[in-house]
């Protein structure tokens, strides 16, 4: 009676396991075939940026150097007189994208301003103008910024990093409770540490389909919309953390199972199966899928977070658990055969992370010269760390003696999982980052820098962008936010930049508002040095404060 219990209770675990496949993969058929491109730029327009026409377009039209999608009411044409001078929807073909305008429109200078989303799922943003007879004063556009409120991008990062670490508080429990965990040991801990991870990894999913919308339409943490929701669920990226949602509803029944007693290999072998095909779900969503070699670039990637997961979720299993509950026999027998996973996890890890690097940093100066670069070479500092660590508990592993003397092991481990907590924290960041290889790529196929910083006064924090920090011309971005970090509008800007080093009196930079708390300008730096570039910012008629930012100029 007992056999005839048992057998149906696992078919039924085994078809719940199926319908949650299914969920996955009916996601993974509607999911939109999207060419691969990375933060796309902006090439040409037409009319041309800054250029005066004879008379009124029927079309104005934007060209991209990749394919990009649409943000619902993110493209708008503003008239001379600051009214709407767009007329219905945007169309979308590959790098263009054709917005129709009124042809009876005045005379005088157009706004444009833009948002789009290339297929690494970050958003693209930007303005320029066009004259039609004559230039006049630029309009103001009166619709909402389309930055994204830095507490979303805080969000954003927040929740890859509670992905990643739940990745390893599910994946190291169900390895060492699969392969190496005494018979005689509760499985208590583990179980509750892995419901722990799958939980974290389920919040953090969730988490990042809801912040996509703000992120990449623009506004705060619940400036979210039904026409949101369904241009994430019709992108990539959705498909990619549905599709992982349903792998996770199916692994639930088959980890059950797992966490109590020894799996059979049949369950395990299935699970395994699911938790690869999760893995892929992460750079499918990411710079991976865009990349120029996306096949080769998905694969790393996946190969990558795996080994991490197996390697720090391993280290954790034992820190917590093995180290301080097994016996001398039993840490005898364990302690080789995770020594040589633990080799493999870190052969992996480098070789993989060796080949995403040269396809998302492609040249030794982008390594150096751009944000993703430098990240990603603090995170091979620690690593080398971590490494060397590792290499320590190793050789206790060899001479035999770490069955007898645990604590030098279990202090060598609490080290190694302490700094792979801050690289996961720069792995969160990395992949919010724009690759190396697109940092230094312009639209002119030379190189380019950017330069970022955010400055704080009595009245408000600015942040100032300048791109791309090379002698010649320059792009200015500044954004106003108050002390709770919101929008702040401004009633008058103002910008010089000087080199005091080379004797260069402050030249002005004109400023064009885009929206009451975001300016743009662009600029002609004719030397290289650490320019000065002073912003004053008036709030209302009398209140107005300044800040200096120094910029190095290449």
């Amino acid at each position: 009676m007992a056999g005839m219990t048992v057998a149906p209770r696992r078919w039924i675990t085994r078809l719940a396991a199926a319908a949650g496949l299914l969920v996955a993969v009916v996601a993974l058929l509607i999911a939109p075939a999207t060419p691969a491109s990375a933060h796309a730029v902006l090439e040409s327009t037409s009319p041309a940026t800054s250029s005066v026409v004879p008379s009124a377009p029927s079309e104005v039209v934007l060209r991209f150097s990749e394919s990009v999608r649409k943000v619902p009411g993110k493209i708008r044409v503003i008239a001379p007189d600051g009214s709407r001078a767009d007329r219905g929807e945007p169309s979308f073909d590959g790098g263009a994208v054709r917005i129709p305008v009124d042809p009876a429109g005045g005379r005088g200078t157009y706004l444009v301003s833009f948002r789009v989303i290339s297929a690494d799922s970050h958003p693209v943003s930007g303005a320029f103008t066009y004259s039609v007879g004559a230039p006049s004063t630029p309009p103001v556009d009166s619709g909402t910024d389309s930055r994204a409120n830095p507490v979303v991008g805080t969000a954003v990062k927040v929740a890859r990093f509670l992905g990643y670490l739940g990745l390893v508080l599910l994946v190291g429990p169900a390895l060492v409770l699969a392969a190496l965990w005494p018979r005689r040991l509760s499985r208590r801990g583990p179980a509750r540490l892995a419901w722990t991870g799958l939980g974290l990894v389920t919040v953090a999913t969730l988490a990042d389909l809801w912040l996509q919308v703000p992120y990449t339409a623009g506004g705060g943490l619940f400036e979210v919309t039904g026409e949101g929701f369904g241009s994430v669920f019709g992108s990539t990226f959705g498909a990619a953390h549905l599709i992982r949602l349903g792998l996770l509803a199916a692994s639930v029944f088959l980890l059950r199972p797992l966490l109590t007693r020894p799996a059979g290999r049949t369950d395990a072998s299935i699970l395994a199966v699911l938790g690869g095909a999760a893995l892929l779900t992460w750079p499918l969503a990411g710079h991976p899928a865009a990349s120029p070699a996306p096949a080769v670039s998905v694969l790393v990637d996946a190969v990558h977070l795996g080994s991490m997961a197996v390697w720090l979720g391993g280290l954790l299993m034992l820190a917590t658990f093995l180290l301080r509950q097994a016996d001398e026999r039993e840490l005898g027998a364990i302690l080789p055969i995770w020594s040589r996973w633990a080799a493999l996890a870190v052969s992996a890890l480098l070789l993989a992370g060796t080949v995403q690097a040269l396809i998302e940093v492609a040249t030794p100066q982008a390594l150096i010269e751009t944000t993703y670069g430098r990240l990603l070479l603090a995170k091979i500092g620690l690593f080398a760390v971590v490494i060397g660590v590792a290499a320590y508990s190793r050789q206790l592993v060899r001479r035999r003696v770490a069955a007898q003397r645990p604590a030098p092991v279990r202090r060598a481990v609490w080290v190694e999982l302490a700094v792979t907590v801050v690289v996961l924290g720069l792995s969160a960041t990395l992949v919010q980052t724009t690759p190396a290889r697109t940092a230094v790529a312009g639209p002119s196929s030379t190189e380019a820098g950017f330069f970022s910083t955010k400055l704080s006064s009595s009245l408000y924090d600015m942040e100032i962008e300048v791109s791309p920090a090379q002698r010649g011309n320059n792009t200015v971005h500044l954004y106003a936010y108050d002390k709770n970090s919101q929008p702040l509008p401004v009633v008058e800007w103002k910008a010089t930049a000087a080199l005091p080093s080379a004797g260069i009196e402050p030249i002005d930079v004109p400023l064009l508002p885009l929206t009451d708390s975001h300016a743009y300008g662009d600029i002609s730096l004719p030397s290289a040095g650490d320019w000065q570039i002073k912003i004053t910012a008036r709030t209302t008629d009398i209140d107005q404060a300044t800040v200096t930012a120094t910029v190095a100029i290449r």
